[in-house]
């Protein structure tokens, strides 16, 4: 298992199948045709995101690579909600992008700590860096 796998045992593992290809419009008409009675609107509302922008993306009129995790995470909250099998690897790679890891309060909140102990000068440098390590990320 490479680095970027999610462990088998994981919540986020994949116990869906994948498939290879799917892009996020796909990846969407297939989920919400194993959800009877929702619609895009019904996703939208409860995922927080505006009916126009989710329709876009089913369209393919809107671009898909700058969604933010927060977004996509909440997808496949309200999928699973609905009764629905699917997985945060899912919409990460129908969108092209790795599966970031769990945004832990504890780790976040160790980060700000010490990011408000910095001279300002070092806090630029670490927003700097963070941003090229983001960067380095979403090619690899």
């Amino acid at each position: 298992m490479t680095s970027r796998e999610t462990p088998p045992s994981s919540p986020d593992a994949g116990d869906t199948p994948e498939r290879p290809g799917e892009d996020l419009a796909s990846l969407l008409e297939r989920l919400l045709a194993q959800s009877p009675g929702r619609s895009q609107k019904d996703l939208a509302r409860e995922a927080g995101i505006s009916y126009q922008t989710l329709n876009a993306w089913m369209n393919r009129t809107r671009g898909t690579s700058r969604i933010s995790p927060e977004r996509l995470r909440a997808m496949v909250e309200v999928f699973r909600r609905w009764g629905v099998r699917t997985t945060p690897k899912e919409f990460f790679e129908a969108v092209g992008r790795p599966v970031p890891g769990p945004g832990r309060d504890e780790r976040e909140a160790r980060l700000l700590k010490l990011y408000r102990q910095l001279p300002e000068a070092r806090q630029r440098a670490l927003i700097k860096d963070a941003e090229a390590m983001l960067q380095v990320s979403r090619i690899s």
